[in-house]
């Protein structure tokens, strides 16, 4: 039997990852892990808001571990505070560590080698597979995405905010990958088969610029105003 901990950002790739392991024999979720900028209370990259991820976990009926990390961590600063993370998914007898990643390998790499030191093994469901394919399934699944944040350089403002469709895929330039897989975009998923209740989000008219990504701000419906 495996306990798999899964590393999850709360975006598409790494919750197709998850549908995909749930629905094999033998596998156990213990959590979900996810990093947080504690500068900003907001997940690392994708910039969503500490307490929307909160209510994903809650809706998906796992446990959540956060890795508190300041705004600019160094990369010893953030391999220490994993290691300490790992030590604790040890000692609650966790034997694997999914990641939603597609076709980088460096990424993969890096990813492996940070478990070498551990007892885990990693695993990627859906590695390897066409992210048009992916995108498909996705969508076709009945998950409801919001497009959080873009690379201005690579995806123009007016993608922001909009709901992952077949129509979005097919909009999008053709040098951007179908799942963003360089960093084109990001997401948030509210609702899908795995949740037994719609995150209750709303976006908001704040646009925020930073250096490498432009963010729009979601916030809970009833905080909105």
């Amino acid at each position: 039997m495996k306990r798999v901990m899964v590393s999850f950002s709360g975006g598409k790739d790494s919750m197709l990852a998850l549908h995909r392991l749930s629905q094999e024999e033998e596998v156990v979720i213990d959590s979900l892990l996810t990093t947080v900028n504690e500068a900003y209370n907001r997940t690392s990259i994708h910039g969503v808001r500490e307490e929307i991820l909160d209510l994903q976990a809650e809706s998906l009926g796992f446990p959540l571990r956060k890795v508190q990390l300041p705004k600019q961590p160094s990369n010893e600063f953030y391999e220490k505070e994993m290691a300490q993370i790992m030590q604790e998914a040890e000692a609650d007898g966790v034997t694997h560590v999914m990641f939603g990643d597609i076709f980088l390998e460096d990424i993969r790499e890096y990813r492996e080698k940070n478990l070498e030191s551990t007892s885990c093994e990693a695993i990627f469901p859906i590695w390897g597979e066409s992210t048009a394919d992916l995108m498909h399934e996705f969508i076709e699944l009945g998950y409801e995405t919001i497009i959080t944040t873009i690379d201005p350089k690579r995806v123009p403002q007016y993608f922001l905010g909009k709901m992952m469709t077949h129509e979005f895929v097919k909009a999008l330039p053709k040098d951007v990958d179908p799942c963003g897989e360089y960093g084109e975009f990001h997401t948030l998923v509210v609702d899908g088969p795995m949740f037994s209740k719609r995150i209750p989000a709303a976006l908001t008219d704040e646009i925020r610029e930073e250096e490498f990504y432009t963010y729009v701000d979601v916030t809970i419906e009833s905080k909105k105003g």
